[in-house]
């Protein structure tokens, strides 16, 4: 039996990312918190929802927006407390919706306990939990250990004067690097995963995992960006100890795992995913997100939807079960992205949603993609929260990049494009808040919000609710095969097909222009039944795409 068609509850529920800080503030202090969320669990279910995932509530001094934890087993306050949790926890269950927890795990924060023992002396018992080196001297000069860069720009090492020694971090200097060579540090992971699982939550989303394994600290060759990566990206380590944890503890619960894997293939993604590997249940890649960039995500190219889908189209061919999104918190909003959030917002919308949707894998929607919210519409450097914004805005000045391209790749790129409060209402702040949101709402909330689009059949919040709906009733979309029926130009025919069901079909103009019908779709059109379209109307015989336009056929 292939993989893809043994049944897994994690395969057939849609995943809903709640970015805790930004969804709903229940006490008015401007930042969303555990109530707030709970105030909203009737919602998801009458979304559809089936699994939510919970960016850091832990402990944190927030210096990464808490994926910087200082305590892995309590509750940050302004989120509320872990009597909230288990309220949320138990609001889930009642609901029929399913927990998976943030596991940030490559890295601490250094106001972790571990790590503010670690750095008192080189004899500490807990020096060895993080990557401690000397610097190397050059003539007069101290260098740091290797020439390793880090995800935030500049070196992954920062010197430490208590003991005149160096630490690896990959990302903020606040968030020093665990050692996995020591084995204490695996046997303190396990006590956290077997906390929260026996709380009663259901799996986890392994924040950057495949980089925990550092096999060798030689120096990397030198690049752009991220000098190093090839001795730390999915080394044999990193999956040495993910077999251990899937062996000893995620095996023995009804769990689920997805990884966030940086610069895999889809190879590398059946690596730590296939069943008979042991390790991880599914990935996130970044491959189809990164088809319109240079290097990295700052630097953009036009947005083509050829090397989008094709690069879609390889995953589903290649990867045993991928987790399928197009939007999260840590990239822009997918209407701004790869749609069209000006002329044809609500279509382009619909008409990705409508291609998420018929894929194979399980689908992720971020809070509000349902809504089609778009990137935010700030106007300066002021508004921005984001580390990794300031940390490139500078690196860009100091390259001496004019200040109109260093904002251009900002607006484009930044993190806090998805950050921004999620939009309720048209009340103040979006009724996200009735104080000081931590981040500025969209302006455009006034157009697009749940009280709004609830009222609205034809809304994009309403279209979700279809599709979602849809994919509950229709196996085939779930458990079936996917194959690319027909691809002309800018239209895209998709086919899912399960034994003893009957055959769907999508059918996509992935362009802001009419297109031409191929011969195909039209004797589709003609054979089928319509399941559903993101225009009110479609003729029979009608021969041209509108813009974005999108349906979803059943053969009869």
């Amino acid at each position: 039996m292939l993989q893809g068609t043994i049944r897994e509850w994690w395969k057939e529920r849609v995943v809903y990312q709640i970015y805790p800080r930004s969804f709903c503030d229940s006490n008015g202090d401007g930042i969303g918190d555990i109530p707030g969320i709970i105030s909203k669990l009737d919602y998801l279910k009458d979304l559809g929802i089936g699994i939510i995932w919970l960016s850091p509530l832990y402990k944190s001094p927030n210096d990464d927006n808490g994926y910087d934890i200082s305590d892995y087993m309590d509750i940050n306050p302004e989120f509320g407390t872990m009597d909230d949790m288990k309220r949320l926890i138990e609001g889930c269950k009642e609901r029929d919706i399913k927990i998976i927890m943030d596991l940030v795990i490559n890295h601490t924060s250094d106001e972790h306990e571990w790590f503010k023992e670690s750095r008192k002396s080189k004899d500490n018992p807990y020096r060895d939990y993080y990557i401690w080196r000397p610097g190397i001297k050059n003539g007069d000069k101290e260098m740091p250990p290797n020439n390793w860069t880090s995800f935030f720009t500049g070196s992954a090492w920062q010197k430490d004067e208590e003991t005149g020694e160096y630490y690896l971090h990959l990302f903020s200097k606040k968030q020093p690097d665990l050692n996995y060579k020591n084995p204490a540090v695996l046997g303190e992971v396990k006590k956290i995963l077997t906390f929260w699982l026996d709380m009663g939550i259901s799996g986890f989303r392994c924040d950057v995992i495949n980089v925990i394994g550092k096999t060798t600290l030689q120096n990397g060759k030198k690049r752009i960006a991220l000098t190093g990566r090839e001795l730390y990206i999915s080394q044999p380590e990193c999956h040495e100890i993910l077999k251990k944890l899937n062996e000893e503890i995620f095996s023995k619960y009804d769990c689920f795992t997805v990884g966030e894997t940086v610069m895999v293939t889809p190879q590398m993604a059946n690596d730590l995913s296939a069943p008979d590997r042991g390790e991880l249940n599914m990935v996130f890649g970044f491959e189809h997100m990164e088809t319109d960039c240079i290097n990295n995500k700052w630097f953009k190219i036009p947005f083509s939807s050829s090397k989008f889908m094709n690069k879609l189209f390889e995953w589903q061919r290649e990867v045993m079960w991928n987790a399928n999104y197009f939007e999260n918190h840590d990239q822009p909003r997918c209407v701004s992205h790869f749609g069209n959030d000006a002329e044809f917002h609500d279509e382009s919308a619909k008409m990705l949603a409508t291609l998420l949707f018929s894929l194979r894998g399980t689908p992720y929607v971020f809070e509000g993609q349902e809504l089609g919210m778009t990137n935010f519409d700030y106007t300066s450097m002021a508004e921005i929260q984001d580390i990794e914004s300031h940390n490139i805005w500078k690196m860009a000045a100091d390259l001496h990049f004019p200040e109109k391209v260093r904002w251009l790749m900002i607006q484009k790129s930044s993190r806090d494009n998805a950050r921004t409060p999620m939009q309720w209402s048209t009340a103040e702040n979006a009724g996200f808040s009735t104080g000081t949101p931590w981040l500025r709402p969209n302006a455009n909330y006034a157009f697009y919000n749940v009280e709004s689009e609830q009222n609205d059949r034809n809304s994009v919040l309403a279209f979700y609710k279809e599709l979602i709906a849809l994919r509950k009733e229709k196996t085939a979309f779930v458990y079936g095969d996917f194959r690319v029926f027909e691809k002309t130009g800018d239209i895209y025919i998709l086919e899912r097909y399960l034994a003893g069901d009957k055959r769907l079909y999508t059918v996509l103009n992935f362009s802001a222009k009419k297109r031409v019908l191929p011969e195909k779709a039209v004797q589709l059109y003609a054979q089928c039944r319509m399941l559903l379209t993101n225009y009110t109307i479609r003729r029979q015989g009608e021969k041209e795409m509108r813009p974005y336009e999108a349906f979803i056929l059943e053969e009869r």
